[in-house]
Parts: C-alpha cells; structure tokens; sequence
C-alpha cells in the first residue's frame, strides 16, 4: 500500500486508546466501514464522521441505552420551540409556503441541531467543529467549546460580562460555575424535544432549588413578600441583549446568509404569559427576539400572516444574577418606576397586538410605596 500524504492521515492520541475506555473500542463500532479492506480509500466509504447524530442509538445506545433513546427527541436535535412559533405564524399557508418555510430554516436556522459527539467531544458543526480534547470523550462539556459556543451573543456575553459596562453574573465572578452548576445532565439528555418552550419542561432548574434558606423559609422581608410574585431575575439582574429582527438570503455565489438588525440593551418587566405551578410569578423579565413578518422573504413572500399570535417579547432569565441590583436599592427603585415595566411606549405599533398579553398596564404596575 502507498504511504499515506500528511493530509490523509487520521490521528488519535495513544492516550486516547489506553485511557479512554470508548479507546477499547473499534473504530468501526462506531463509525462504520470496512476494517477488513486494505484499500483504505474504499474501507472508509462507508464511515459516518459523527454517528451520534445519524444514529445515536446504534453509535452510543450500546452502552448509554437511555440516554441514546432520549437524544433525538432533545431539544437540543428537534429546535421544536422554534418550529411550534413558526408554524403559529404560518397559520393554514398551503403546502407550497410550507415547502419554502421548511428550506429556509434547513439553510439558516437548522445548523444549531447538535448531537451527543458535539457536547461530549467535539465543538459543534455550526462553530467549526474540531476536537475539544483529542478524541477523548468529556464526561461533561467544556463551557466555552461547546456550551458558549452555540450559546454565546446573549448567555456568554451575559455571564461572563463581555458586555461593556455591564458586570458577570454572580455565579461566575464569585464561584467560578459551569453551565452544568445548574442545566444538569438530568435537562441535557431529556426528551422534551416537543415542548413549546424550554420553560415547560420539568427538568429545568430554578433559582429556589439552591437558594432554600434566603428564599423559601423567608428568612428575608422582601423574599417573603415577593415570592411567587415575581421572577427572581425582576430583582437581581441587569440590563440584556435585546434582538430586533433577522433577514436570510443567498449570496450570488448561492451560500446562505443572514443579517441582525439593531440590538441594545435593555431591562424590561413584562407579565409572564408562562404561568405554571413552578412559574407562578405575576411578573417577569422579558426580552426582544429576532422575530419579523419579512425574516423569509427571500424563500416566499408573506409567510407569516399570523405573524401577531406569538409576541415578539419572551420569556427571560438573563444570565447576569447580581445580589444588589438598581432594583434593590429602594422599595421604590422598582414600585411606580414606569421604565422598568414593559408598557405600550416601549413596543412599536406593528407589535402592539402580537404583544397585548405582556405589555403591562399604567394601573397594573406596583405602586410607590
């Protein structure tokens, strides 16, 4: 057989075979191919670059059985949230706008699916891809190869206070936490791919499941007096990032592109249209997504004629928790403070009736004490 040039070459650390315990496997266990073919061209027609995402449970069920079960009706595979908004907006369009809806989002949107390999061992396709660690397997995803990577113009640059002249979460800037201090594997690996929203699902955490004694026994006058009232992050966050629209097209070359309009920061309590019995709150925190009627334009013309049945405000739960904020300075800091409350002055008039259900009311919001 003719020697291999450099960029034939497939390097796995030795490490990586005495250390690892997925090393004593096969390559071919995995991946697929013909281990028994000299020809190293045609054995590895056959081979599957990540098959954690083509089929987790041949690749990882052999072991990690339930978990493998579970991951293609992860949030993280199905973006289902994004598609039930869709499909609100799209109303009975036919099948034709259908079609094109579903083309854009595979061009556009659809490269932040991501697999079980692309926490575990690699960055992400939609962030270049590329090995965190050799091939070796990371029992729990690095936070900013894979978690920050996808999750980063909002969540990072929160958390980390990239955002100038706006301090780091608490969590980060005092105890050093990951991601996986709160969003455990238990939420990771859950198959809630067809939930309406990540806040409806069971496994996600809350600020109350930490903080017991300040919170639930009430140890502090101004805990006891607004739980279940309001957010946690109404008192102790910051000013976020706020998106107001994307466009997708194709350049002439044919490669699929997108555009973000203006973004700002901003802090706004809105009423939360999310109420459950883990989310009782009158009021919460929310934030302005990239949503417009013309985002498909490029594909199909008048898309969304329902565009208005989803806000364009949403649920928020900014990641840059600080224990003093302007908010706790004073009672007042927040009662009868009209600019902190979500209110018709604050959301254009083409977005008023999408966002009727959240925008609070002169005589809804608390009065001065």
């Amino acid at each position: 057989m003719a020697p291999l040039e450099p960029n034939e070459k497939i390097f796995v650390d030795i490490d990586f075979l005495k250390d690892d315990p997925h090393g004593e496997l096969a390559c071919t266990s995995c991946h697929g191919g013909d281990a028994s073919n000299p020809d190293w061209k045609t054995a590895h027609k056959a081979v599957v670059k990540d098959p954690s995402f083509a089929k987790p449970d041949l690749a990882c069920g052999k072991c990690h059985e339930e978990i493998a079960a579970a991951a293609p009706k992860s949030l993280h595979v199905t973006l289902a949230p994004y598609w039930d908004v869709l499909h609100t907006r799209m109303g009975a369009t036919g099948q034709t706008t259908l079609n094109k809806v579903n083309e854009a989002f595979d061009n556009h949107c659809s490269s932040c699916h991501s697999s079980c390999g692309q926490c575990h061992i690699s960055r992400p396709d939609s962030v270049e891809g590329g090995f965190v660690s050799g091939h070796f397997f990371k029992k729990r995803p690095d936070m900013e190869a894979n978690c920050t990577a996808c999750h980063g113009s909002r969540i990072q640059n929160e958390y980390m206070g990239k955002n100038e002249g706006y301090p780091a979460d608490i969590h980060y800037t005092k105890l050093n936490m990951n991601c996986n201090k709160c969003h455990f594997a238990k939420e990771m690996h859950s198959a809630n791919g067809h939930a309406k929203s990540r806040y409806l699902t069971d496994t996600h955490q809350k600020c109350e499941n930490c903080h017991k004694d300040t919170v639930l026994k009430k140890s502090s006058e101004m805990h006891g007096t607004h739980l279940k009232k309001v957010a946690c992050q109404v008192c102790h966050s910051v000013a976020y990032k706020n998106c107001y629209g994307c466009h997708v097209g194709k350049d002439p070359q044919g490669v699929p592109y997108y555009q973000i309009d203006k973004t700002d920061m901003a802090f706004k309590i809105g009423k939360n249209i999310l109420q459950s019995k883990d989310r009782p709150y009158a009021f919460a925190l929310v934030r302005h997504v990239p949503a417009n009627p013309n985002l498909f334009d490029y594909y199909v013309k008048n898309a969304f004629p329902n565009f208005n049945r989803v806000p364009t405000f949403k649920y928020a739960t900014p990641h840059n928790i600080q224990r003093k904020t302007p908010q706790t300075a004073s009672c007042n800091h927040c009662h009868g403070n009209k600019k902190l409350f979500l209110t018709k002055d604050d959301v254009s008039p083409n977005e008023l009736e999408a966002n009727a259900k959240i925008i609070v009311r002169d005589d809804e919001i608390p009065p001065k004490q």
